[in-house]
């Protein structure tokens, strides 16, 4: 999962500010690199870096970002590598100069990386797919083999995009002296969002991973870019649109909705904050079934993406509810954090308990999810360590048990604690007296109560069932040979030279 920004402003030159502040915003959508890129009097200037959005950009580097248009990203890796040079935007300079920065995950990147260079004599130099992608749309829009190009130059490229690419992508690019872009896959996996801004200096435009990071920064929200759908922004302020490929089926991943988004953001007119408010309740209700009388004494989330379920449950099985668990901001979310040694040592770092709302209690935790319960375990051992007389666990989501191939870098398949285990066995490993977990249907509800137009999610992590309809038993093998612990502890060792190409 990677976070990305593009703006356009008709007049005013600071756009590298607002792409900073916007990466801010959206930094929890990654935290290994980060990157801008702007444009201004035929040139692009650029800087990347592994690191957080705070880290990688001081003033001497913002200084130099010139220019009224550029795009930004924030790096989440999902296939094992955290090299720097994968770090986003990507640059080609051929056909025109093009900028490019991704989230997402491509699904045939080992047959496109083959076409490229095969067909379309083009060097792919890392194992990023999003450079892959890049790559695909250059190489299309060079066969137009054109001086001047305008917007159904674009469209046009971007259709044959969607022919050649499968897999999860929200993309967001800039042509040298043109504009900005940006598109969605055929079934929407990845969000992209549209907004203006107005002001007595000119317009703004920006297109952004997440809702908050457009309201956050004044921006009034236009709409959500449709699957399948591309969007181009003239150097004039002038938009574009068009319906790029004619096998659109609206499947979000509703594991947005579960852990990745923020909860003040709307994605696909679907409120996360509302959405999670609505796991708590069905939670509760099924709690209230399968429990019955049993005695909780306290609820306690497990922060920060479970508080708004864990507040709703807590109400509807009228239970208290407490901020048992203090997080230390300025720890990294253990969910993306490279390797099980580094998972259990940052969880310690980050979570620390305050006894008094334990001691003698029967305390109910709650969190989003449950992937390798590593964090789970610590979490359940520190109540125990705070006096907790006994500790139920409940998840706001249904058992991880399958790879996400759309871009979240879940384990592989046998490192997910719900793999080979039931529920028994799985309460057992992480020593609760009682687990639960919320139901598949359920948690579909909650989240399509906001938007009812949407039939179908990418619940692929819950039940196996992959929505680009070409995951196989070999790719998923393949996947599993990325994204294991051992893989990922080897890759971070190299450098890239020793990467192959």
């Amino acid at each position: 999962m990677c976070g990305i920004v593009g703006i356009l402003s008709t007049t005013k030159k600071d756009t590298a500010l607002y792409i900073y502040d916007a990466l801010t915003i959206i930094q929890h959508r990654g935290q290994d690199a980060a990157g801008i890129v702007t444009s201004h009097k035929g040139r692009f200037y650029m800087r990347k870096s592994n690191g957080l959005v705070r880290n990688v950009f001081r003033t001497k580097h913002m200084s130099k970002l010139l220019g009224d248009m550029g795009i930004g990203h924030v790096r989440y890796p999902t296939a094992g590598s955290y090299s720097g040079a994968e770090a986003q935007p990507f640059y080609v300079n051929s056909p025109y100069g093009i900028a490019f920065a991704h989230n997402g995950n491509l699904t045939n990147t080992k047959q496109l990386k083959k076409e490229l260079f095969e067909q379309d004599l083009r060097h792919i130099n890392t194992n990023s797919d999003s450079e892959i992608l890049l790559n695909v749309f250059a190489s299309e829009l060079a066969k137009l083999q054109k001086y001047h190009i305008n917007e159904n130059d674009i469209f046009n490229s971007i259709i044959q995009v969607h022919k050649r690419v499968r897999g999860a992508y929200a993309g967001v690019g800039m042509i040298l002296g043109y504009g900005i872009f940006g598109f969605r896959d055929p079934f929407g996996i990845r969000p992209l969002i549209l907004g203006k801004r107005t002001t007595r200096g000119g317009t703004k435009y920006m297109l952004a991973s997440e809702s908050v990071a457009l309201s956050a920064l004044g921006y009034k929200i236009v709409r959500d870019i449709k699957p399948g759908e591309a969007i181009v922004i003239d150097r004039q302020g002038n938009v574009h649109t068009q319906q790029c490929s004619d096998s659109m089926q609206y499947s979000p991943c509703i594991f947005e909705f579960v852990y990745f988004a923020r909860p003040d953001s709307v994605i696909d007119n679907i409120s996360v904050y509302k959405s999670r408010l609505r796991m708590g309740e069905c939670l509760a209700a099924k709690i209230r079934q399968e429990w019955g009388a049993n005695k909780i004494d306290v609820v306690i989330p497990i922060p920060d993406t479970s508080r708004v379920a864990a507040l709703q449950l807590a109400y509807k099985l009228k239970v208290k509810y407490s901020e048992g668990l203090i997080k230390n901001r300025y720890i990294a979310r253990t969910f993306i954090m490279p390797g099980q040694k580094q998972r259990k040592k940052s969880v310690h770092q980050k979570l620390s308990a305050i006894e008094l709302e334990f001691k003698g209690k029967n305390v109910l935790l709650v969190d989003d999810s449950i992937v390798r319960g590593t964090t789970s375990e610590q979490i359940v051992e520190m109540a125990r360590d705070a006096g907790a007389n006994k500790v139920f666990f409940a998840s706001a989501a249904p058992p991880v048990r399958y790879p996400n191939v759309y871009g979240i870098d879940m384990a592989s398949a046998k490192e997910f604690i719900a793999h080979d285990k039931n529920n028994t066995q799985i309460c057992a490993t992480i020593g609760a007296d009682k687990l639960i977990y919320q139901n598949l249907h359920d948690l579909i509800w909650c989240v399509q109560q906001g938007n009812p137009k949407i039939k179908n999610f990418d619940c692929s992590c819950f039940d196996g069932q992959y929505v680009t309809g070409d995951v196989d038993k070999d790719y998923l093998t393949q996947i599993e040979l990325l994204r294991s612990d051992a893989v990922k502890k080897k890759n971070n060792t190299l450098d890239t030279s020793e990467m192959s190409l």
